[in-house]
């Protein structure tokens, strides 16, 4: 066995999925495979046949197929996806067949009929990062065609693949007829390119430092698919040159630039970064971090994960500062997506209807935008008091949070917020299920660790929710009110009341079983004028509070023990019943 030949042999490999067929089978299973094999038939066959390509396999609602040419995969790619989206105009949105395309150059094993190897696993994660009815080349594919045909493409930055090491840098057809906000609108607006962060020591031997900083953070951004990230190899072409910002940004086809500096003096460093709006060169943000080289490559990562999670909250506000200056009658769906984005963050009463409302504007602007059926799902229960909502309201909202996963099931965030619903549920160990695979998504997003410290307080694991805790607020230095809460549940948990009580006190507007939470931290304490003044608050907000009530709705713990630390502060503070 250790001498039989493995025949290899290099070939493009193009994989195909159908969007959500999942819930169109489960909607009318019949009608569903039977489209599916009339356009089969009638469509994906004769054009691969036609451009000399073979199916391999054939996986339910997908396909694997191999050609010789670069360019025939490609060309065969734009054709079946025209072809498919002529022949699904008149269907209703939520029934057309869309279907995602990625493609691959490498090199293969050949058994029998079949091909195996990591260029094979690759195609198929290519495919994942498709948008709706879109196609996703990797690099090596973009670089075998002609000039023109490489103009059909946006450069979609080097992205992270699921249980793939290596990051990819990718392509995606531009024009794709129903784009997700990763490759349509939001790559138009909110498209980042990171230039060689500059080695201000003189070492020549330290520019691998300074450029590692600034490849770390091209790969930790890319994880956000909200975002239109540049490739290193275009953003470090502008080395060493003067061009102006305004002229880098138009040349990369960027909004933003993040610029740095790295200078390292014995066994001390110090790392600047920046961004900067390039059509102004107005100056959006900047830090410099000043570290100890006791471990180089521990620095590098801690300070990278640092400036990836600030730079994607300043992108997001600089975004939403364009958008509010917009009437609303001109706003895509992205932009609806930013302003929900704003209410469901915000404090005042009418806050979560207007976020529901934005966000059901984005789906109806672009249906398969999956970010927006997940915050739209979190919209829903928000305005019906989160875990009080009743349960065809939790329904409701599950649904919405499986789709948007459904849509795009490498984006972090819809894992995060269908992990959040299942958290409203009580559902708690799918819920850790789920912050998990956010996690594993995208480590760099500091609301899937605030979240999952969270959970674990929610589930009495108080050792690991500080940490995962503490770990989101070190990432986000400009965290939304919301991490507040989290730390203040976890804190009173633990019995730091008045650490607790001030957590809590960064909510602007507080609710009544906020309030109810800061006259428990109060009470147990001993502070009893701050009880006293937060119980009259609390009384006039909610003449009818009863502290069985606020157990039972208003608070989401799994041990029993803790639910009475809060009834004990709530009796002590003389609250009713």
């Amino acid at each position: 066995m250790a001498n039989e030949h493995v025949e290899r042999r290099l070939a493009v490999i193009m994989a195909t999925d159908i969007v959500g067929y999942s819930r169109m089978a489960e909607a009318d299973e019949l009608r569903t495979i039977g489209t599916m094999k009339r356009l089969q038939n009638a469509i994906l066959a004769p054009e691969i046949a036609a451009r000399g390509g073979r199916i391999v396999k054939l996986m339910g609602d997908g396909s694997l197929v191999v050609f010789n040419s670069a360019v025939d995969a490609v060309d065969c790619a734009i054709s079946l996806q025209g072809a498919l989206a002529c022949d699904q105009k008149e269907q209703p949105a939520d029934d057309r067949i869309l279907v995602r395309i990625g493609i691959n150059l490498a090199d293969v094993v050949i058994e029998g009929d079949d091909l195996l190897g990591d260029g094979v696993n690759v195609a198929a994660r290519l495919q994942a990062s498709a948008s709706p009815g879109g196609i996703c080349i990797a690099d090596v594919v973009h670089r075998q065609l002609s000039a023109k045909s490489r103009s059909a493409f946006l450069d979609g930055g080097e992205i992270a693949l699921k249980n793939i090491s290596r990051p990819a840098h990718v392509w995606h057809w531009t024009d794709a007829p129903t784009m997700g906000p990763a490759a349509s609108q939001a790559c138009a607006r909110t498209s980042i390119a990171v230039l060689p962060f500059e080695n201000l020591g003189g070492a020549p031997d330290q520019t691998f430092f300074s450029d590692g900083i600034s490849e770390d953070i091209i790969g930790g951004l890319a994880r956000f698919r909200s975002l239109s990230v540049t490739s290193a190899s275009s953003s470090f072409s502008f080395r060493d040159k003067n061009t102006d910002r305004r002229e880098t940004g138009r040349r990369l086809g960027a909004t933003y630039l993040v610029e740095g500096s790295v200078r390292r003096v014995g066994e001390r460093i110090r790392i600047t970064a920046q961004l900067v709006e390039a059509a102004t060169g107005a100056h959006l943000w900047s830090d410099h971090y000043d570290r100890s080289l006791t471990d180089i490559f521990a620095v590098q990562d801690e300070v990278t994960q640092t400036i990836v999670s600030t730079l994607v909250g300043q992108i997001e506000s600089a975004d939403l500062r364009q958008v509010l200056r917009k009437p609303p009658t001109s706003l895509a769906a992205y932009e609806f997506y930013l302003r929900g984005l704003a209410h469901i963050r915000g404090y005042e009463p009418d806050d979560n209807r207007q976020a529901r409302a934005m966000f059901q504007a984005a789906i109806e602007r672009d249906p398969h935008f999956a970010l927006a059926h997940a915050y739209l799902a979190l919209a829903t229960i928000a305005e019906q008091g989160y875990g009080n909502a009743p349960a065809d309201v939790l329904d409701a909202a599950m649904a919405m949070a499986r789709k948007a996963v459904s849509l795009d099931e490498a984006e972090g965030g819809c894992q995060r917020l269908l992990a959040l619903i299942h958290v409203n549920r009580r559902e708690f160990e799918l819920a850790e299920r789920h912050y998990r695979r956010a996690y594993l998504l995208n480590p760099n997003d500091a609301n899937t660790l605030v979240q999952m410290g969270g959970l674990f307080a929610r589930r009495g694991k108080l050792d690991e929710a500080m940490e995962w805790i503490n770990e989101g607020f070190r990432l986000n230095p400009f965290p939304p009110p919301w991490y507040s809460a989290a730390l203040g549940n976890a804190l009173y948990i633990l019995g730091h009341y008045d650490e607790a009580a001030a957590a809590l006190k960064e909510l602007p507007n507080p609710g009544a079983f906020t309030l109810a939470r800061l006259v428990a931290c109060h009470t147990q304490a001993g502070n009893s004028v701050a009880a006293e003044e937060t119980k009259a608050r609390l009384l006039q907000a909610r003449p009818d509070f009863s502290t069985e009530d606020f157990i039972r709705h208003g608070l989401l713990l799994e041990r029993d023990e803790h639910r009475d630390l809060f009834r004990q502060g709530l009796l002590k503070a003389g609250l009713p019943k």
